[in-house]
């Protein structure tokens, strides 16, 4: 396929989103940036798009996509009811990381939704994807821009390196202010349920609708122990390895001097280390890399997924992570480590 490639800073806007509503006008596929990653669109109301989709990204077709919109009055066709839950948590979070699954409409084919009879809707609020989305005509169904089970990409630099020659379009506008993937929530049951924790946290929805409970899946002791295989994801991430290195990676849990003094013990210079700035030089072994600050845990988040690619850059062998669970969006970054170690953690103290 041959790939197009525009500069929101070298091009401009305008033609940018020009091309970018071409493309999704005419069936094809196109990665664009928004705050939380990097997305690979294609028309959400168009079956053949989404298959482009799952094909590029080898990504298995039980795993629903989102749709992203631009404005509300774009959301009102795709969903079967708006109840006043959602009408609150719009009000409070729309344009931003927060998607919300609603009963589909019968304009939303199940290709897009994973064969599912709901829907999951977000808007984005990053500048420029708000443009693409204000200009184009139709919803874009989006998952993030990257082979399916790699670390989500941040920055233009990574979706060109999974994504080149495999969609029509590749936008650069430049790196992701948060780094994490929207937070989810279900709307389409009884009590609204978390299927995704990200930058809005759990505490900040039951702020504003009261009653929220988690999926059991997302747990961390149900990522650990492993999925079932005839388990149907609601939402992307719920089923599937993701966001991993090229390298197995383990998450060591202990205190930062337990988990220093076993990986100083165990380590070479083949091995990666990821920690936070404050525990850095407590390694003194293997190639260590930071990933931000325990006090600051957004810019953890915000650079994970960057981290996690700079270890395949390294050529490592094998990687060991601290464990970051901390109040707030902590509880964000270990679902995607966990998700990305494929379950597997350690204690300190067996290393």
């Amino acid at each position: 396929m041959k790939t197009r490639i525009l500069s929101v800073r070298d091009d401009g806007i305008d033609a940018v989103s020009a091309a970018f509503s071409e493309v999704i006008e005419s069936g094809g596929i196109a990665a664009f940036p928004t705050e939380t990653v990097y997305g690979l669109g294609g028309n959400g109301l168009l079956a053949s798009a989404a298959a482009k989709i799952y094909a590029a990204k080898g990504r298995p077709s039980d795993n629903p996509l989102i749709l992203h919109i631009g404005k509300e009055e774009q959301l009102f066709p795709l969903i079967a009811e708006m109840t006043a839950e959602a009408e609150a948590l719009i009000r409070a979070f729309w344009p931003g990381p927060l998607t919300l699954i609603f009963q589909k409409s019968e304009i939303v084919p199940r290709e897009t939704t994973g064969g599912l009879n709901t829907v999951a809707v977000r808007m984005p609020s990053d500048p420029t994807a708000h443009r693409l989305l204000m200009d184009c005509a139709l919803p874009v169904a989006a998952p993030s821009a990257n082979i399916s089970g790699r670390p989500s990409p941040t920055s233009f630099r990574h979706v060109k390196e999974d994504l080149f020659g495999r969609a029509d379009l590749l936008i650069d506008g430049g790196d992701s202010a948060i780094g994490l993937e929207s937070t989810i929530l279900d709307l389409s049951g009884q009590v609204p349920t978390l299927l995704r924790p990200g930058f809005i946290t759990l505490e900040k929805l039951q702020a504003v609708i009261g009653e929220v409970q988690e999926d059991p899946v997302i747990r961390p002791e149900h990522i650990i122990a492993g999925i079932p295989a005839d388990f149907r994801p609601k939402a992307p991430g719920m089923k599937y390895r993701h966001y991993a290195p090229k390298a197995p990676l383990t998450v060591v849990r202990g205190s930062a001097a337990a988990v220093a003094e076993a990986l100083n013990r165990i380590a070479d210079e083949d091995t990666g280390i990821l920690t936070s700035e404050e525990h850095a030089a407590l390694f003194q072994k293997g190639r260590v890399l930071t990933v931000g600050r325990l006090k600051d845990p957004e810019s953890i988040a915000h650079a994970l997924f960057s981290t996690l690619r700079r270890f395949d850059e390294l050529g490592v062998h094998r990687i060991y992570s601290e464990d970051f669970t901390e109040a707030d969006i902590g509880t964000a970054v270990m679902n995607r480590l966990l998700k990305a170690a494929g379950g597997s953690v350690a204690d300190a103290e067996t290393l």
